[in-house]
């Protein structure tokens, strides 16, 4: 067994160590073009944040850095062509929490394991998820009480739109509607725009997005923010509030985070990690994030892992409970 002094010079020799490859790994990495791949269409929220980190990234991570929005399949093809990328760094995956933490519950069979095939890198941003309503539905539905009660006058015109099929804002309000006790039949889009575009057209009545994906059309009163899913409500929407406030048991937070291929060099993973903490605790990504209602994280990597873990046994009874069949 190691002595107090012994120890303490194992941990100084790591560090050093560490650093000395954390160092190696960003020289090596600067001068790479490096991809972050998003798996829902540009003009989303995922793909605003994704461009804000890859800005905050460019120089300190690597010297030249493009999001390429890969759309499809709920998401998951761009899970997949991370899963297949080079693991040396140069291609990540930015996306919200829930291709890794839901969909394993969602979907009968996945062509990837969240687990074993990638390292969660570190999130860089967090939020809840907000139920909107438009011009579809009548201008004296003001509250969330007013929209079930409507819903239930109107079961054929209840529907809801959600971000992709099987996702965190689909089992959202899968999740309201048994609480409710009304049916909300789901309208499942290729990313939050196409979703919003509907929405505010009057082409489907509700829709349930990350709050930075409706914060400006709530505040411009084009739409009708009606409950948060958080703990508490958001700084961003301060007179909107919460699902639990108004006696429904629906909290929903998400992390939106990196992911890279499972043998990617630790070096590498350290190094990025490093990088995006700093990103996040920058005035710069802190005021972006603010700009579209959301708000910076930062975790280690081993810490996001454990997370990713938590999340997915969390939801895995939820979903049976909920009688939602999984989707093929």
């Amino acid at each position: 067994m190691l002595n107090r002094r012994q120890a303490l010079g194992a941990a100084v020799g790591a560090i050093a160590a560490d650093s000395h490859f954390v160092g190696r790994a960003q020289a090596e990495t600067l001068n790479k073009v490096v991809h972050i791949i998003v798996g829902f269409p540009a003009g989303g929220g995922t793909d605003i944040v994704a461009r804000m980190l890859a800005q905050a990234l460019q120089g300190s991570y690597a010297s030249h850095i493009v999001v390429e929005d890969r759309p499809g399949a709920s998401a998951r093809l761009a899970v997949e062509y991370v899963r297949n990328a080079p693991a040396d760094g140069s291609v990540m995956l930015f996306t919200p929490d829930f291709p890794m933490t839901l969909y394993p519950s969602s979907f009968k069979a996945l062509n990837y394991d969240p687990i074993k095939d990638f390292i969660a890198v570190g999130p860089a941003a967090k939020g809840e998820l907000v139920l909107v309503i438009g011009p579809a539905v009548p201008a004296d539905v003001k509250t969330l009480k007013d929209f079930i009660a409507w819903c239930k006058a109107n079961p054929g015109k209840a529907n809801i739109a959600d971000t992709s099929a099987g996702a965190t804002p689909h089992f959202t309000g899968v999740m309201l509607a048994r609480e409710a006790k009304v049916t909300l039949t789901p309208v499942h889009y290729r990313g939050g725009a196409p979703a919003m575009e509907d929405l505010i057209g009057g082409h489907v009545p509700a829709s349930i997005n990350p709050v930075s994906e409706v914060m400006a059309f709530a505040k411009a009163g084009s739409i009708r923010a009606l409950a948060v899913t958080g703990q508490k409500r958001t700084p961003f929407l301060p007179d909107v509030p919460t699902m639990r406030e108004l006696g429904f048991n629906v909290v929903v937070e998400s992390l939106s985070g990196v992911f890279v291929p499972a043998k990617t060099p630790a070096p590498v993973v350290t190094a990025l990690n490093a990088a995006m903490r700093k990103a996040s605790a920058s005035k710069e990504m802190i005021d972006s994030l603010a700009k579209f209602g959301t708000e910076p994280a930062s975790m280690t990597t081993a810490e996001f892992t454990a997370w990713i873990k938590e999340e997915i046994g969390r939801w895995g009874p939820v979903v049976k409970a909920s009688g939602f069949k999984a989707l093929e």
